[in-house]
């Protein structure tokens, strides 16, 4: 027992002997947050993993009197954050670039739309924006389109719709999996959408994706739900973890800029009506892609924008998008859409609780320097959560009829309310285009995310 506290003491000694300048006042950053609990009588719940081996260099100076002003001190130099779970109970994470406090992310607003004051000097920063976001997504110029033809499944004939599975080649060896609903009967041309897919787990083989699609058809329009990077059979070629690397912000533009390509060369496309919603991170890429390509003219981002979070996922916010044209953030890009329609769907569960009061007026302030301020519309519901459930797809279909003039007696019952009974819900393995295991995979595919890398150098 004396040789045990002999040993400590010898150890506290050396611990303090180290508490100079020539040491930076160094301490184990578990250490210090035994101290901060002890002194603020707070609980900190962190894993092993986050403090390992880290120390902080003049730890006990930078506690101050207030807990907040000392969390600050103490985990910013560490690119660690605390988010407070309830009272004195708080949850180590990491620095989240992509995640500002609410009034961090309006004042930046603010500052942002300082820089314009009408519709010319908005326009001179749109138009020095849009070629930068190309550039951030090192796709400019954009790379070749290969020679190879759309693969495409027999279709399947569905109540008032059709449905066919597309693979499309948009890089050497890489390829972009869909689903392209038509309506089953076409008169002239017709609206073409964009669905692009939200990070629900399997999202272009869920019901309310399929649903959706489904109704969206039998209004009157073709459009098209695609895989998200890494996952469905873009995981055929890549590792579902490579969805969290950077490239995989620019794969998926690119996807939807070939896809979109694709739709329009169709007969049946009207150039004249396109749009594209999404949700969720889908909802992401559609507040981007409306902002980058002016082909589209009519955006729905749903559970997604909000000026104090830009993405937590690389395929929303893993290239530098957001550091374009000095800095900008996604309220900002929505408004690049000015004065084409947009409907921006919100809710009380997530990240765009805040919407209506700060973001959705600066959004008529610009749509206002075009005298379309009717053309930017919210539908906020307080009460729903991160989903696309019912609520939000029946917003959807009000927007779609209104704008593109789809036919409303199609989906709907005798007193008027939207009937999605009559969508098939198909098996995940109906909609896939390389086979059950991949076995119909084209021989020319790249295999990795090294690959992948090794076309961008």
């Amino acid at each position: 027992m004396k040789k045990i506290l002999f040993i400590l003491l010898v150890v506290c000694q050396a611990l303090y002997a180290q508490q100079d300048s020539d040491n930076q006042y160094k301490k184990p950053l578990k250490e210090v947050i035994t101290g901060i609990e002890r002194r603020f009588d707070v609980k900190i719940k962190y894993s092993e993993n986050q403090v390992a081996d880290k120390w902080l260099s003049y730890a006990d100076w930078r506690f101050r009197p207030s807990l907040e002003e000392t969390l600050d001190n103490i985990f910013k130099p560490l690119d660690l954050k605390l988010n407070k779970e309830k009272d004195k109970v708080y949850k180590l994470k990491e620095y989240e670039y992509y995640r500002w406090e609410v009034q961090d992310g309006w004042d930046n607003l603010d500052r942002l739309a300082a820089l314009y004051s009408d519709k010319k000097s908005w326009e001179i920063r749109r138009d020095s924006i849009r070629p930068q976001l190309y550039k951030a997504l090192k796709l400019s110029p954009l790379p070749a389109l290969p020679s190879s033809k759309p693969i495409l499944t027999p279709k399947r004939v569905m109540d008032g719709y059709t449905v066919e599975n597309i693979a499309l080649e948009i890089m050497p060896g890489l390829y972009v999996n869909g689903s392209i609903y038509k309506p089953l009967k076409m008169k002239g041309k017709v609206p073409v959408i964009l669905s692009p897919d939200g990070h629900w787990f399997d999202h272009r083989f869920r019901a309310d994706c399929q649903i959706r699609c489904a109704m969206i058809a039998k209004m009157g329009a073709i459009t098209i739900s695609y895989d998200l990077f890494g996952w469905g059979e873009s995981g055929l070629q890549f590792k579902y973890e490579d969805h969290r690397k950077s490239l995989a912000q620019t794969i998926q533009t690119l996807g939807a800029i070939r896809l979109l390509d694709y739709l329009l060369s169709l007969k049946e496309a009207d150039k004249t009506r396109v749009g594209i919603c999404g949700g969720s991170g889908g909802g992401s890429q559609t507040v981007l892609m409306a902002a980058m390509d002016p082909r589209i003219n009519l955006s729905i981002p749903v559970v997604s924008l909000s000026s104090y979070f830009y993405g937590g996922c690389p395929c929303e916010s893993g290239m530098p998008v957001h550091l374009c044209g000095g800095g900008t953030n996604n309220v900002e890009l929505a408004a690049i859409t000015a004065p084409n329609p947009q409907l921006v769907i919100s809710d009380g569960g997530d990240w765009t609780a805040h919407f209506p009061q700060h973001d959705y007026p600066y959004l008529k302030k610009m749509y206002a320097y075009y005298g379309k301020a009717s053309q930017i519309q919210n539908v906020h519901l307080p009460e729903d959560k991160h989903d696309f459930g019912f609520s939000k797809r029946k917003a959807v279909y009000d927007f779609l009829i209104a704008q593109f003039k789809l036919d409303a007696k199609a989906v709907q019952d005798k007193n008027g309310h939207y009937d999605e009974s009559g969508c098939t819900i198909e098996k995940k393995e109906a909609l896939y285009v390389f086979g059950d295991k991949g076995e119909n995979l084209p021989k020319n595919a790249i295999m990795g995310y090294e690959q992948l890398e090794k076309m961008f150098k």
